[in-house]
């Protein structure tokens, strides 16, 4: 499709001026529209929308300046380029305080005055632009944007609202796959700072060995293959937020180092000798207790409360049953677009299954459930033997026990283990978890080989 030619008004009382303007413009690529006078101007003006003006300064009746403020009260976005053969420094002064893009004297230089139009054209459009994304970023990060009607989530939307605006440091718990991640964005998007970057690092993922780097940067030859000076993640945070996901994962070192960024604001690159302060928030997220972590002295107890200044926890997907079908159809949209799949709901069978499974794995487990699904399933609707095996074969709660969520959660983690002979790349997988998240519920619930019920036998 050919590009749309940029338009441009082009207002002068002489007829030669404006019409060998116009020509001149529509040679060059533009689609120039004369008129005569200010009245025929504001007239056309109302009718349609144009990138730029070109405007004389002296015409009967309205002149050009008073002209510029009309023509911008009609569209504050029009850029005007005011021209005249009598040029003064107060007219030059009063067309730019007015907001003018330029002040052009005659005769006019066609190349200059296309090149002025080509700047003024540039930046509507950049401003245009600007203001798109803006809004789209505001719609899309709106609190109520995260799906969930059950008391448990809309107590997290409402500590969201409550903490965004501020520049506290949060502290997000709770299991893996609760949409942790999510809601830091959440809080970011919705905080004086949405305009600048959000930077994550999963803290659980990276080696020891090269966190610091990660997180500070480093110089050229700070090390061996360090060719360069290469800015880490608290560098490029700056302005906006640093999300620190699995901070319990931080090693001693790295967390003294860490305190005094936070307290200070300022560090010193891996290899370097100066200075860098930055102006970043902090959002902390773990899927244990660092309170424990604090108790077995593996988490420093200054960090801990550093860290821990407002406090949220995301519920786990069993907390909040209600949900399940919202964010089930949810997901049916979000992959049914991307896919191009006609898949369009789920069937009442499927449904019921879905909502009857344990979700140890939560939102994200879901998520993968249902794109899964809808890879395998056929239109018009996702049937139970388009979920996979596990979700079909684990009930929420077995008949007749008065065990805990907790024992349940358990006793399947520690089955899965079993199952993949403790291979915990494989647990983790069939679990739909990370691995690190795998070796916390080990610890956290005390499982072993050694304890296993099928070792003891």
């Amino acid at each position: 499709m050919t590009p749309q030619r940029p338009s441009v008004l082009v207002v002068d009382d002489e007829f030669s001026v404006r019409d060998s303007l116009s020509r001149w413009l529509a040679k060059d690529g533009f689609d120039a529209v004369p008129a005569e006078n200010a009245d025929a101007a504001l007239a056309v003006v109302n009718k349609r929308r144009f990138d730029a003006a070109v405007v004389d300064i002296k015409m009967p009746g309205m002149d050009g300046l008073d002209l510029q403020k009309a023509l911008r009260a009609v569209d504050p976005e029009l850029e005007v380029i005011i021209i005249t053969a009598h040029a003064s420094i107060e007219s030059a002064v009063r067309a730019l305080k007015e907001g003018a893009f330029d002040y052009v004297t005659k005769p006019i230089d066609p190349s200059e005055l296309s090149h002025l139009l080509q700047r003024a054209v540039e930046k509507r459009r950049l401003a245009q632009e600007n203001a798109r994304l803006r809004g789209t970023i505001d719609e899309m990060v709106c609190v109520d944007a995260i799906v969930g009607k059950s008391p448990a989530i809309r107590q997290v939307m409402d500590l969201i609202r409550h903490v965004a605006p501020t520049d506290a440091t949060v502290l997000i718990t709770g299991e893996s796959g609760t949409g942790k991640e999510l809601i830091a964005r959440a809080i970011h998007a919705n905080s004086p700072r949405r305009y600048r970057p959000i930077i994550p690092v999963n803290c659980g993922a990276i080696p020891e060995s090269l966190l610091e780097s990660e997180l500070f940067g480093h110089e050229k030859g700070a090390f061996t293959n360090a060719t360069q000076r290469r800015r880490g993640k608290i560098e490029m945070a700056e302005g906006g937020t640093l999300f620190l996901d699995e901070i319990g994962s931080i090693p001693e070192k790295m967390q003294v180092e860490l305190l005094r960024v936070l307290e200070e604001k300022c560090f010193t690159r891996v290899g370097g000798q100066e200075t860098v302060h930055v102006d970043f928030r902090v959002i902390c997220a773990t899927n244990e207790s660092l309170e424990a972590a604090v108790r077995d002295g593996r988490f420093r107890e200054d960090l801990f409360y550093r860290i821990h200044v407002f406090s949220i926890e995301a519920p786990p997907l069993r907390a909040r049953r209600e949900d399940i079908p919202l964010l089930a159809q949810h997901f049916v949209e979000r992959f049914s677009r991307q896919m191009d799949r006609r898949i369009t709901g789920i069937s009442d069978e499927a449904m019921r299954v879905l909502a009857e499974h344990s979700w140890p794995g939560n939102v994200r487990e879901l998520c993968n459930a249902i794109e899964r699904a809808m890879v395998v399933g056929k239109p018009p609707e996702i049937r139970p033997q388009d979920l996979p095996a596990p979700t079909t074969r684990t009930p929420a709660v077995d008949q007749g026990t008065d065990e805990s969520l907790e024992e349940i959660e358990k006793r399947h983690i520690r089955g899965v283990l079993e199952r993949a002979n403790w291979n915990i790349s494989q647990a983790a997988h069939v679990l739909q978890i990370d691995r690190v998240t795998v070796y916390n519920k080990i610890h956290r619930f005390g499982l072993s080989r050694e304890t296993s019920p099928v070792a003891r036998s």
